[in-house]
């Protein structure tokens, strides 16, 4: 007798993939034979890159900036450990839209009152210009807004997998003469990572779908290019098909991959 596959007996097999390949397939196939839908496909996909952009550069400022708000929430340092709670409570209070609103308006003058205030000698002298606000571009904007808002949900992240390794271990590590830095290097964040990177997958593909909000500023991603493309046309049904199929493809392939990430990860650490 052939061997079941793991989970064949639970009736878990993915069902729900099948009908999505299909559905997708199926909707490939319109876009191929319909010019229309052919037409919005080429208008939408011109915001693929800027999409890809934003979410890639937000992600890896969000994740650095992250890491060091969680090595301060677990620092030695009263003062340090209180305002990244501070920092997180608040971020994480905010909505992103909201953010991306104030950092994109209120956020980006203050940064450039504070940038002409620190080189006023140098703009006196004549040796440089004035920072104009419309220096600092919407898309950069909207990536600095995405860094802040995601930072506090990766800090936690980072600060629960830091904790979750035995302390044992690193007493053993203090016993040998190891430095601060060598514990975390050596044998602090090589078995945490193995908790932190199913969550911060999660939080890089819900940044995927976040990254739509960028749209309000103006900034040419995918729903941006799709919206601009509905209003002139009133097609708002083939339109936002394709805007969600694309949204769709991104997401669901990239929660493939760190499936498939995770379980290899768990039969390294399996006995």
């Amino acid at each position: 007798m052939a061997p079941v596959p793991p989970g064949a007996a639970k009736g878990d097999y993915p069902w729900w993939l099948v009908a999505l390949a299909v559905v997708a397939l199926a909707l490939a196939g319109v876009i191929v034979a319909n010019d229309l839908y052919r037409q919005v496909f080429g208008v939408v996909l011109k915001g693929l890159w800027v999409t890809i952009f934003v979410t890639l550069v937000a992600f890896l400022l969000a994740t650095l900036l992250g890491l060091g708000v969680a090595l301060m929430a677990l620092s030695e340092s009263k003062v340090l450990r209180q305002v990244a709670r501070f920092y997180t409570e608040v971020i994480r209070g905010v909505p992103i839209l909201v953010l991306l609103f104030y950092i994109a308006f209120v956020g980006a003058p203050a940064l450039v009152a504070v940038v002409n205030f620190a080189v006023g000698p140098l703009v006196a002298a004549g040796t440089m210009e004035p920072v104009q606000v419309r220096d600092l571009s919407l898309m950069w904007r909207a990536i600095i807004a995405l860094m802040i808002g995601y930072s506090a949900f990766i800090a936690e992240v980072f600060r629960a997998g830091i904790q979750s390794v035995d302390k044992g271990q690193v007493e053993a590590a203090k016993a040998l003469g190891l430095s601060r830095f060598q514990r975390f290097r050596l044998v602090v964040f090589p078995q945490a990572i193995r908790v932190i990177l199913p969550p911060l997958g999660n939080d890089f593909v819900a940044m995927v779908k976040d990254s739509s909000l960028v749209s309000v500023l103006g900034v040419a991603d995918i729903t941006q290019m799709g919206k601009v493309y509905a209003s002139g046309s009133f097609r708002f049904f083939e339109t936002y098909s394709i805007v969600a199929y694309v949204y769709l493809f991104l997401t669901i392939g990239l929660s493939l991959a760190l499936r498939a990430l995770e379980k290899r990860l768990r039969r390294g650490i399996a006995p």
